[in-house]
């Protein structure tokens, strides 16, 4: 395990500069007295891996003095990195105020896919996960979100990995970690901009994936806002076994989730990601494999069916190997790409439900 030193918090009732978009970056040094094209410079810098205060942005100490007196920039504190037999990699960072975080870095035939967390804790309540037994802390500013990112980089940088550019150190973002994204739009949208910037990190839409557990309004206004992929976490086709799983379904029903998924804009040959957890005795029947089947007739797909990862006392079980097999031919019979995820990291609780927020 790794313990990194303590870094400073952000001081209260000044500008965070990693919360802004490149565009807010300009409306904020014109109001400072600075001219415009400083916006891109600052913004690009402070996109980079290793940059922590205001003397690593490239300006004069004129400007340096000036944002100082102005602004913060804060960095992810206090963050411990544990490390599965798989090479799985969990960081667990704490914020500001003390609330808990966790990110799971990916390996992967010598690719890296970050799994990112929107909340601190969530508020959705699925019975499976064990972030929804916390209940909300609160949501992640753009600069959390962000930084969730920028400390993966310095930590796999000081780890000795080596690319060409910092964008080409992870191939993948997956809101997959702590929270429903959609929940904290504003802040996820935000921090999707940054991310997606061609003057700072650069990742293009194809990259980043984000995840949603049926926010069905929510879903329209990413359709329309920005273009990133989609996963959705169904989990069940019936109403019934869906809304016992995930209070979510008790407001936004299948109906009217699956009537998202078809609004949802796809550019050419992509697909929604649909994630189904399979859990003995509840919903891993052949007969739930016809009924998604049927269900989802006509939606660009992929389904990615998780065995379940037991996490401390619970009332759920994984189904045996043979019925999860059995269930994916179903649906491969039927037409629809379906894969079986291997967890990764449930030896350190890294795996899909198991994050908790726990230094």
């Amino acid at each position: 395990m790794i313990i990194y030193p303590q870094q400073q918090s952000p001081r209260r009732g000044q500008t965070e500069l990693r919360d802004l978009t490149q565009n807010q970056m300009s409306d904020y040094v014109i109001s400072l007295g600075l001219p415009a094209k400083r916006a891109r410079q600052i913004f690009a810098r402070l996109c980079q891996p290793g940059v922590f205060d205001f003397s690593q942005l490239g300006v004069s100490r004129e400007v340096v003095a000036l944002l100082a007196s102005h602004a913060t920039i804060s960095n992810l504190v206090s963050a411990t990195v544990e490390k599965s037999t798989d090479g799985t990699e969990k960081f667990a960072f704490r914020l500001a105020d003390g609330a808990m975080i966790e990110s799971v870095l990916i390996p992967e035939d010598g690719r890296h896919t970050v799994c990112i967390s929107s909340q601190a804790g969530c508020a959705m309540g699925c019975g499976f996960c064990l972030t929804g037994a916390q209940g909300l802390v609160r949501n992640l500013r753009p600069a959390e979100i962000v930084g969730q990112v920028l400390a993966v980089m310095n930590h796999m940088l000081a780890s000795g990995i080596k690319r060409a550019t910092p964008r080409e150190l992870l191939n993948n973002l997956v809101f997959m970690g702590m929270g429903e994204p959609l929940a904290n739009y504003d802040n996820l949208l935000a921090a999707l901009v940054i991310l997606m910037d061609e003057h700072g990190l650069g990742f293009s839409e194809r990259r980043i994936t984000v995840s949603t557990c049926g926010l069905v309004p929510r879903m329209d206004d990413l359709g329309r806002d920005i273009r990133v992929n989609l996963a959705v976490s169904l989990h069940a086709a019936d109403d019934a076994v869906r809304s016992r799983l995930m209070p979510v379904n008790r407001t936004y029903g299948l109906e009217s989730l699956l009537a998202a998924c078809r609004r949802y804009p796809l550019g050419k040959k992509k697909v929604i990601l649909f994630e189904y957890i399979m859990l003995k005795g509840i919903n891993d029947s052949l007969a739930n494999a016809r009924l998604l089947a049927e269900k989802l007739q006509g939606i660009p797909s992929r389904i990615n069916l998780l065995p379940y990862n037991a996490s401390g006392d619970t009332e759920y079980a994984c189904p045996d190997e043979a019925q999860t097999l059995a269930f994916q031919k179903v649906l491969r019979e039927a037409g629809f790409n379906t894969f079986i995820r291997q967890s990764r990291g449930a030896d350190i609780s890294a795996a899909c439900g198991q994050l908790a927020g726990k230094a």
